[in-house]
């Protein structure tokens, strides 16, 4: 039964897919006619796409309706559930229904249960910041996806270089695919125009953790002249000071097993304690709450529409004078 089902933030790989998809079974001469882009976010969207994929497709090649925010996987209304079972079975073979999340599915719903039945699942998720070989692992799956030889090397320096950023990592592939022409990309290639490696959300945060605030600072001027967006580098820096503070209270009270720890500090992978502990020797959790004071400052300028250079400078350096 041609049901896709396609979640993960990280949407440049997402949108990849689903472009490929379209070109696999859509006729270019009627597209117009056999392809709908349908928002999930609106209920009477939702209830569309499962009628229009019921629809026999006109002329030559399949229908494709692609439902983007499709509630069927999450929070989805009753009424809207009641309607999705039934219609999953009178799908035709040459029509394909798309739904797309940004969010894993809850697998708890019985809605959700009722498409994983019967549907091509791909997970298109970012890896974590501090995850390298995560990191890695994008480099190579975006240029296998681009058709692109790239030897692990180069895969790895690149990986250093745009950390999680999908979207720069299909314009830096796109830019080493005509410089390197038909040779894998290199290392070289890599160091020529990728350039230095980026700064990221990780390596600030450890810098405030060491009191290198120059650091700190040079790091988050590189990230906002990379265009990455301010609230969304203050949000990872606030959930990475979050994390090693939970580390450091629980072990204060003598919390040994790192599963426990892991839990309530939303860390997905309890390995990561391991590292985490060996960051904080002799950091107490009064550091860490002051520094997430002064971040809470720094969100408050960045509403009121402070540049953000200026209101993460004036946040931090009030966050070590106070």
């Amino acid at each position: 039964m041609p049901i896709h089902l396609y979640w993960g933030d990280d949407q440049a790989a997402l949108d990849r897919a689903i472009q490929q998809l379209i070109n696999q079974v859509v006729d270019p001469t009627w597209q117009s006619l056999n392809l709908s882009r349908l928002d999930g976010s609106n209920s009477a969207e939702a209830a569309q796409a499962l009628s229009e994929a019921r629809t026999p497709p006109l002329g030559a090649g399949d229908r494709l309706v692609l439902l983007q925010n499709s509630p069927f996987c999450s929070t989805c209304p009753s009424e809207l559930a009641a309607q999705l079972e039934p219609c999953l079975s009178l799908i035709p073979s040459n029509c394909h229904l798309l739904l797309t999340s940004s969010s894993k599915p809850d697998a708890r719903l019985k809605s959700t249960k009722a498409i994983k039945a019967v549907a091509l699942e791909k997970s298109f998720a970012l890896p974590a910041i501090w995850d390298g070989a995560g990191q890695i692992d994008l480099v190579l799956n975006a240029a296998a996806a681009m058709g692109l030889q790239i030897s692990p090397q180069a895969a790895e320096a690149l990986a250093e270089t745009i950390g999680s950023n999908s979207g720069r990592l299909a314009g830096e592939l796109e830019k080493l695919s005509l410089y390197c022409a038909d040779q894998a990309i290199d290392e070289a290639a890599v160091a020529a125009l990728a350039g230095p490696s980026q700064h990221n959300a990780l390596a600030v945060g450890e810098a405030l953790l060491a009191g290198q605030l120059g650091e700190a600072l040079l790091q988050i001027d590189g990230l906002i002249a990379a265009n990455e967006p301010p609230l969304r580098l203050l949000a990872a820096l606030t959930s990475q000071l979050r994390g090693w503070l939970w580390v450091s209270l629980l072990d204060r009270q003598g919390e040994q097993d790192v599963a426990v720890i892991a839990k309530a500090a939303g860390i997905g992978n309890p390995k990561r304690i391991y590292v985490m502990r060996k960051q904080l020797r002799g950091k107490g959790p009064d550091s860490l709450l002051k520094l997430l004071a002064k971040l809470l400052e720094v969100e408050a300028a960045l509403k009121m529409g402070v540049n953000a250079g200026a209101a993460f400078r004036d946040g931090l350096l009030m966050g070590l004078n106070g």
